[in-house]
């Protein structure tokens, strides 16, 4: 008989979960929910990699195994499917980025008193965990985090709180400072000091009035597809170089041989670049005027053969006549989803359709769409590029007929 208190699965937002439908925080599979609250450990249960671990609200998933991460990030996919009366099929092995991988990241700064604390808030609450490690970032972002409390904290200002963006290019890290008011030479001055001191690839500051760079010694590029392209400050960039390489890599692997791709909701051209080559023209179609600008420039100047198309999915979504004249598509939308565009894909004739998702909810809601026009779920790859935490990306196929 199987003890009641054990627990067999993490729910979506990270709690261990009894057959009996009881929820216990912090909780592996394998571990028993005792009368009195408690939790007795099973062989799935590991131990924090950080001493930040669980007030951070960075990660919810420490306390599990390599195994049982990869069960759960497997498990949200196929539970999303079959949410919405789906068959998953197949799932292939999921990819879980290592530690020290993450190449962009969002911390918050606040004074308190005389002193700074600076890193990610506390699960549900606005109060900052003030960061000594992160085995989360990358070297290069870890490595900033002392620095720029050391930074903030000679300002002396009592009332500070700002938004520090920071992500890893070809060139360095990135540093987009939000929040934060020049008062004076002397604080510009330390600024582009700490810019140099840290080689920075680039500095931006937003006082109200949105983003300025402030320093770039040399113009920063991000390489997709071996195709070195501008980066905007603020532009969306896959959370792992890894992550990111397994994402083509399904598409690459799933559109061979499809002489025409439209690539929908294309940022910087991610998979456009990977996808594009001999036999193989790309239609890179993005609504951010940057992304599309960059995304464009880059395929000029190295004669991909990538054209980008600035158009909003979301209010003109490409209809079915047009989406017929491709071989395949690719999407990549927000965490919302593409209802709109979906609908118009369910109509159309288009053979090969590779859905990226970043909810695993809206993308079984629009999966659900394509399955009822027509189309066959034909592969589905997990993906937890945002190691340890309750966020879930994948990979899809679908097949018409």
């Amino acid at each position: 008989m199987t003890n009641p208190g054990l627990i067999i699965r993490i729910a979506a937002k990270g709690e261990g979960q009894t057959a009996d439908g009881q929820y216990a925080a912090l909780a592996a599979p394998g571990d028993v929910l005792e009368a009195d609250g408690t939790l007795t450990p099973g062989p799935d249960h590991a131990a924090a990699a950080c001493r930040h671990f669980p007030a951070c609200g960075g990660c919810q998933l420490q306390h599990l195994s390599e195994a049982a991460l990869a069960a759960y990030v497997a498990g949200r996919v196929e539970g999303a499917a079959r949410g919405q009366g789906l068959d998953p099929g197949d799932v292939s092995p999921p990819h879980l980025s290592p530690p020290g991988t993450r190449r962009r990241a969002t911390l918050h700064a606040q004074a308190i008193g005389k002193r700074v604390v600076l890193g990610f808030r506390e699960a549900g609450s606005h109060k900052i965990v003030d960061l000594k490690e992160c085995p989360v970032l990358a070297p290069e972002l870890a490595a900033l985090i002392q620095p720029l409390r050391t930074l903030l904290q000679a300002r002396g200002a009592r009332s500070l709180a700002a938004d520090i963006g920071l992500t890893l290019a070809d060139q360095g890290v990135t540093l987009d400072l939000a929040g934060l008011t020049m008062e004076g030479l002397a604080q510009t001055e330390a600024l582009l000091d700490f810019a140099q001191a840290q080689h920075l690839a680039r500095m931006t500051l937003d006082q109200g009035d949105g983003p300025e760079t402030v320093w770039e010694p040399d113009p920063v590029t991000v390489t997709l597809g071996g195709v070195p392209v501008g980066l905007p400050p603020g532009a969306f960039l896959q959370a792992t170089r890894d992550g990111e390489a397994a994402l083509i890599a399904a598409a690459q692997g799933w559109l061979a041989g499809a002489a025409t791709v439209a690539d929908l909701f294309s940022g910087l051209g991610t998979f456009a670049f990977g996808l594009a080559g001999p036999g193989t023209k790309v239609l890179a179609v993005e609504a951010a005027r940057d992304a599309h600008l960059a995304c464009q420039a880059a395929a000029r100047m190295r004669g991909r053969p990538v054209h980008s198309l600035h158009r909003d999915l979301f209010r003109n979504p490409l209809q079915k006549e047009e989406l017929d004249r491709f071989a395949a598509v690719l999407l990549d939308p927000p965490r919302a989803g593409a209802r709109e565009q979906v609908l118009q894909l369910a109509t159309s004739a288009v053979p090969r359709i590779v859905y990226i998702s970043c909810n695993p909810a809206s993308w079984a809601k629009d999966a659900a769409a394509l399955i009822e026009g027509g189309y066959k779920l034909a592969g589905l790859v997990p993906v937890g590029q945002f190691r340890w935490s309750t966020h879930v990306e994948l990979a899809s196929l679908f097949v018409r007929g």
